[in-house]
């Protein structure tokens, strides 16, 4: 049961300081699963991350599912996502009694405008460690230039291309450069 409660309490710490949203939440799902209880490598968080962002729903919520399945099965599932979705489900139950009771306040509003930013920049730090994981294998702590992955980097000029020239969709994007990076992948090594 030490597992279970380990990944019941990790969680609930990923929700509770995931301000921002789920790519906010990467950084610590990365901190709490990789380098505090070791339960992923960097390889499979990666795998995850990639997984938690296809799937439909909240990145935060798919990442706990897919760790507890991964580390405990279903049981493990259950217990993450809940975990996950605990302080978020408490705080929103708060939040909207005060917010209703005071909404008249400009102070209310002031404090809403306030956390813009630092809600912009967590996302932002998120977008980060997820193109340095792409295109280094690593995060930012452990960069090496010579691991430079250039294909990765040209899918993501590509894919970045296409969606900000030609509004393609995301989801269209995502598909197209899994299947050319693979397909050009497999030509590297057959080489």
């Amino acid at each position: 049961m030490g597992t279970l409660w380990t990944l019941f309490i990790s969680f609930i710490q990923v929700g509770l300081f995931s301000v921002g949203g789920g790519y906010a939440a990467i950084p610590l799902i990365q901190e709490q699963v990789v380098q505090n209880h070791k339960l992923l490598t960097m390889a499979e968080f990666t795998d995850l991350i990639t997984i938690a962002e296809m799937t439909p729903g909240p990145i935060s919520i798919n990442s706990a599912t897919f760790v507890g399945q991964r580390v405990y099965g279903t049981l493990g599932a259950v217990v993450c996502t809940f975990g996950c979705i605990l302080p978020s489900f408490i705080i929103c139950l708060t939040l909207a009694y005060f917010y209703y009771k005071f909404r008249k306040f400009s102070g209310v509003q002031t404090v809403l405008g306030a956390l813009r930013p630092a809600v912009v920049a967590l996302i932002a730090s998120a977008g980060l460690s997820i193109l340095v994981l792409a295109l280094f294998n690593t995060d930012f702590n452990n960069i090496v230039l010579s691991e430079f992955r250039g294909l990765e980097f040209a899918l993501f000029i590509g894919g970045f291309i296409i969606l900000r020239k030609y509004k393609v969709s995301a989801v269209s994007i995502i598909l197209g450069t899994g299947i050319v990076g693979t397909i050009l992948q497999m030509i590297i090594n057959a080489i």
